[in-house]
């Protein structure tokens, strides 16, 4: 069975686990601060593959290439611009051989990041060269291979429609995820009920949130987003693995395999269906989740008193300053 003929198949199931982080994974392997990760598909590739297989073998279905710095843009700060192609053709092509090594179907999404540039009038950045640069970098994913182009951490919708408009050109599946923050809404202020609107007016078949804050913080997200829908789209919910300090010089991530699986619970009976982890998930926590994932019955619902025992109440940690979340107030957004 391929992704492509085969989608409406693959999200009938009751969920389909994703991968977890690139970057800070790779820092594990040897990447240093200030090193580009995608410069690794033609220099380091065996890493790559080492990790992508790592997630396939923890049980996830879909993984995301190696190329979410990968445009012109990003690639600029490295001196690797002219490189678009190479690098991202390679990103695709070293997912695609270690998903075919799996009898399980396994899912190749292209990542694409945002660009780093303002557009017009607050920057330099012309819509119709942002377009330019995305098709650049998912042309060259498609052709490595990808089953479906996955933008993600998008703050604006301008950007996000560039790339849309970009990833149209391809003609393969397309989803997309924002980045929410502390105030439930991205970096440019786009609240969930605006991006559902986004998202619903261009039909697109899966779509959701990524890195932000904690897990808790994801599954309020989830809320949020289910709320808002008219259309029952399946919902993306990548969240970040628990909450980054600093120990012995190095970031750390306080969520565990437990709370990883606990956030996987919670998303999906808060209404995601594509599952996975963003900054500081490894293997062994998603194959905490899927395990649990594969364990839990379809029929069992969200509850506000699981969520705040097993994740602690969505913003408290990221946000102390702020008056904390209201019991009252939560259980109203979600009715």
């Amino acid at each position: 069975m391929t992704p492509e003929s085969n989608w409406d198949k693959l999200l009938a199931a009751k969920f389909l686990l994703a991968d977890g982080a690139t970057g800070t994974n790779l820092f594990s392997k040897g990447l240093t601060t200030g090193d580009a990760p995608e410069l690794w598909n033609i220099e380091n590739t065996r890493k790559i593959g080492e990790l992508h297989t790592d997630f396939l073998e923890a049980g996830s279905q879909i993984i995301l290439t190696n190329s979410f710095g990968g445009s012109s843009c990003r690639l600029k700060l490295h001196k690797a611009e002219k490189k678009v192609a190479e690098i991202n053709f390679a990103a695709a092509e070293i997912a695609k051989e270690c998903a075919d090594k799996f009898q399980e179907t396994k899912i190749v999404a292209g990542s694409i990041g945002p660009t780093g540039e303002l557009f017009e009038p607050l920057g330099l950045l012309t819509y119709a060269d942002a377009v330019e640069i995305f098709h650049e970098q998912m042309d060259a994913l498609k052709n490595g291979g990808v089953n479906l182009i996955w933008i993600e951490t998008i703050s604006a919708l301008d950007e996000l429609k560039a790339a849309l408009d970009a990833a149209n050109r391809t003609g393969l599946p397309t989803c997309c995820t924002l980045s929410f923050d502390t105030h439930g809404s991205t970096m440019m202020g786009i609240d969930s009920e605006n991006f559902v609107q986004f998202c619903e007016d261009r039909k697109l078949s899966f779509y959701g949130a990524n890195c932000g804050v904690g897990p808790s913080e994801m599954v309020e997200t989830v809320l949020q987003i289910k709320k808002c829908q008219k259309i029952d789209t399946p919902i993306i919910a990548k969240g970040n693995c628990g909450i980054p300090h600093y120990q012995e010089g190095k970031i750390i991530y306080s969520g565990t395999p437990e709370v990883m699986s606990d956030y996987a619970l919670l998303a999906l009976k808060a209404g995601a269906r594509i599952i996975g982890g963003c900054c500081g998930t490894t293997p062994l926590h998603i194959s905490a989740m899927r395990e649990s994932l594969e364990k839990v019955s379809i029929a069992e619902k969200y509850s506000l008193k699981e969520h705040f025992e097993k994740l602690g109440e969505p913003w408290k940690e990221t946000d102390r300053s702020k008056k904390r979340v209201k019991r009252s107030s939560l259980r109203n957004k979600i009715s």
